[in-house]
């Protein structure tokens, strides 16, 4: 799917600003990736060619890039991509589970999109949020303490239009389109909305404010806290 002259030269503007950011143009790579998938959704030949040109590098060492990582899709991504964490903790918390019924409820397997094009699955990698698994995102928001039929009615509600909310972040749930954007270096103005850091995650931070704890100066050692 070809870039339009009026897209390309939309693209261009803001290409040129992400370049700016960096002392040395194909820095700006990465963020450029994420611009062409805000675009289209996902990264065609014609999104690698642009990066290449606006970055004076060839097609070849786009595509390994995009190659590379799974956060650059190389067919149409759902509007809401889902990804289920099946790595270690999330697995033995119930994160293949969750995968499995999900595939079996939406008909689609790894990688794939339902027919309407709404919602996209993936197993992905740690989240690093650990002390919430099993954790599920949806365009790259939280979605914690999950199971198999909460996942269920999530995707059920994406797919209908239902507003649905992150149990950390963002208060709505964006497009795939629009989060790329966000990455590709755009903020949206939403980075301070709803709950941030809770629960679990900090427990060890109030652990250490009720003892009395603090952290030791660089090169020393805290007796007190090591007992």
């Amino acid at each position: 799917m070809a870039f339009t002259e009026d897209v390309r030269a939309r693209l261009e503007v803001d290409a040129k600003e992400i370049i700016a950011r960096y002392p040395k143009a194909r820095s700006a790579l990465l963020p450029l990736l994420h611009l062409v998938q805000a675009e289209q959704g996902y990264v065609t030949q014609d999104g690698i060619g642009f990066c290449a040109d606006m970055l004076n590098i060839t097609a070849a060492e786009v595509t390994a890039v995009v190659t590379f990582y799974t956060m650059y899709k190389q067919e149409p991504a759902g509007e809401y991509h889902v990804g289920v964490c099946t790595n270690t903790l999330c697995a033995v918390m119930g994160g293949d589970q969750i995968f499995a019924e999900l595939s079996e409820h939406l008909g689609i397997g790894n990688h794939e999109t339902t027919e309407d094009g709404r919602v996209s699955i993936e197993r992905v990698e740690c989240n690093a949020a650990c002390d919430f698994a099993p954790v599920v995102m949806v365009n790259w928001e939280f979605f914690d303490n999950q199971s198999p039929e909460t996942v269920k009615r999530l995707v059920d509600d994406l797919r209908v239009g239902n507003d649905v909310k992150p149990t950390r972040g963002a208060d709505r749930v964006c497009t795939w389109r629009e989060a790329s954007r966000v990455l590709a270096g755009f903020p949206d103005g939403r980075a301070g909305e709803g709950v941030q850091a809770a629960g679990p995650t900090l427990e060890g931070l109030n652990l250490a404010r009720a003892r009395g704890w603090t952290a030791p100066a660089a090169g020393e050692s805290n007796e007190e806290n090591d007992q």
